[in-house]
């Protein structure tokens, strides 16, 4: 943003911010969290009591603002989950070299992850696969040339620095890393966690392996399938596992961060794991509600604004405390979600397309309520044109800076941008996209099913106080009992945050074309993918997609052969009658 447009953007924003009392706003917004994240309702956890009453809160708030209930049945959508808790007194791993049996100190050095639904027997050799991706796109693949029939894939998580973030991140994600890796022939994983881009110190990541893991009920919908063996391990301990390699964890590093190539060899020692698991069933729900558009035309189109409303639970004390109550992750995003809702009914704006507010469930679980909600939506998942989704924004300090994920991807990051100007904010990309945050929210669901996303956290300067700050809460509130209600928060800052969320949504909710994706971007694929046939036609027509509006009003020319897949949404001139068209867009 250029100095004199920012000068004009903040000059206008403080106008704005005059008229508005924002610390009041912040007030109600606040107010939301102070019950949601509440001890009552004892870290809302996919399936319990706690988490029930939070949805029904959420549901009594959308009925008090007169929106329309828009879930399977009034609200909520229930969902089945499978639950799997690690019986680790009952448990083993041991590294076996040769005659000599090793044991591995659970919580120590390793620990068990029940994202899989682990054979309760395994013994197996292992191979170190580097980052362990394959990602055709990038000419990477650090499975080429290896045999891992039957073995464990033992990688370092992260990637490439020379491969373009939200793309690596797409394929370390849980499905398509072993969707690779089980195409090779392993049996099972151990990741190595990479030091520099943990949000958690090891110590405190480890006490989560007692909190139940889920994964949903549906078959076709468990992404991990055919995996027999998960491991997390210590990235202080990891040289216990290369023993006998000549390999060290600290050469590996080296390499990472001068971006050289990792090296690939097998390991000294089997795995010979006994894994005891207890497995339940619950059902949670995910809570809807829909303020309908007001355009004929248009109002069968949705904008999403996601959110989720489980954290954790009840897991082991940290300073006496067991209940990990998730105020900023993710009742703060709960929370945005109700204070735009109140504040349409109370501007009553008539809006050309729907907004349908998903407050998802089993976020924490692995995406599952977002996963659930795109496998079977409540509308016709052709007609969502874009998702917002707010997840653990931070509003620890002034909005100066807006971080949002997803900017470059599409057009909704000229919306943000356009919308952050007024109100006197500059727009960031990922400064971080070793963290994956791409990937990591609700969001993802959506853009694997071709629908444009994005997600937003609260921004700064590096070596900046605000840096500083953000960092000590990953360090010592993320996934902890001090996520509470007793933490400092900026409320003006986050009510003004709000506001920028409310104008985004009415701003897509009103533009005459949907959202497209950038012609560069990865992602676009999964649109294509997901549109129709276009049967029928076979003569030259005219795009005017967004890209093109300005420059070339008529659009540019493009022969699409019959049955030929087109980006959904596209909004076609056929010939010269000027006519317009959108094919799969319904």
């Amino acid at each position: 943003m250029k100095p004199k447009l920012v000068l004009i953007a903040w000059i206008l924003a403080a106008m704005v911010a005059a008229a508005v009392d924002w610390n009041a706003e912040g007030q109600r917004w606040w107010s939301h969290i102070q019950y949601l994240a509440s001890d009552e309702l004892e870290g809302r956890n996919t399936g319990s009591e706690g988490h029930r009453k939070a949805a029904a809160y959420v549901a009594r708030q959308f009925e008090r603002g007169g929106f329309k209930p828009a879930g399977a049945g009034g609200y909520f959508q229930p969902i089945q989950f499978n639950v799997r808790q690690i019986d680790e007194p009952h448990s083993r791993l041991d590294l076996v070299r040769g005659g000599t049996v090793e044991p591995v100190r659970l919580g120590e050095d390793a620990m068990f992850s029940m994202r899989v639904d682990a054979a309760e027997n395994l013994e197996a050799p292992a191979v170190f696969v580097g980052y362990g991706l394959s990602i055709p796109e990038a000419r990477y693949d650090d499975l080429s040339g290896l045999d891992l029939r039957g073995k464990i894939a033992v990688y370092i998580s992260g990637g490439p620095a020379s491969i373009p973030g939200p793309l690596k991140a797409h394929y370390q994600s849980s499905s398509e890393r072993w969707k690779a890796l089980a195409k090779a022939g392993a049996v099972g994983t151990a990741m190595i966690f990479n030091p520099r881009a943990m949000d958690i110190p090891w110590p405190r990541a480890a006490l989560s392996r007692f909190q139940p893991a889920m994964d949903l009920a549906e078959p076709a919908l468990q992404e991990t399938r055919g995996a027999k063996f998960s491991l997390l391990i210590n990235p202080e301990r990891a040289d216990k596992f290369f023993e006998g390699t000549g390999r060290t964890v600290a050469e590996i590093l080296a390499a990472m961060d001068a971006d050289k190539p990792l090296p690939r060899f097998p390991l000294a020692a089997a795995f010979r794991a006994h894994v005891v698991v207890e497995r339940s069933q619950v059902i949670s729900q995910n809570v809807i509600a829909l303020l309908p558009g007001g355009d004929p035309k248009s109002k069968d189109e949705y904008v999403v604004l996601t959110a989720h409303l489980d954290h954790v639970g009840v897991g082991m004390p940290i300073n006496g405390d067991s209940i990990y109550n998730g105020a900023m992750d993710d009742a703060s995003g709960v929370a945005t979600l109700l204070e735009v809702a109140r504040a349409l009914k109370d501007a009553k704006p008539v809006l050309k397309r729907s907004l349908l507010f998903v407050v998802v469930t089993g976020e924490e679980k692995g995406l599952l309520g977002s996963k659930y909600f795109t496998n079977h939506p409540t509308v016709n998942l052709r007609n969502i044109v874009a998702d917002i989704n707010v997840d653990m924004f931070l509003p620890l300090h002034p909005l100066h800076y807006l971080e949002v994920q997803g900017v470059g991807e599409s057009s909704l990051g000229d919306d943000i941008r356009a919308v952050a100007q007024a109100a006197g904010v500059e727009v960031q990309s990922d400064k971080e996209p070793n963290r994956n945050l791409f990937i990591r929210s609700d969001q993802y669901s959506f853009i694997r099913k071709g629908i444009p996303a994005l997600a937003f956290k609260f921004g700064y300067l590096p070596g900046s106080p605000e840096e500083k700050l953000h960092k000590e809460w990953l360090k010592n509130r993320y996934h902890a009992p001090s996520d509470d209600t007793n933490q400092p928060v900026d409320l003006a800052a986050a009510a003004q945050f709000n506001h920028i969320i409310l104008k985004l949504a009415e701003r897509v909710a009103n533009e005459p074309l949907r959202p497209q994706w950038k012609p560069a971007s990865f992602f676009r694929r999964f649109a294509m993918n997901a549109a129709p046939l276009l049967h029928g036609v076979d003569e030259q027509v005219a795009l005017a997609g967004l890209d093109d509006a300005e420059e070339a009003p008529v659009g540019r020319k493009l022969k699409v052969a019959k049955g030929e897949p087109m980006q959904r949404g596209l909004q076609v001139r056929i010939g010269d009658g000027g006519g317009a068209a959108r094919f799969g867009a319904r």
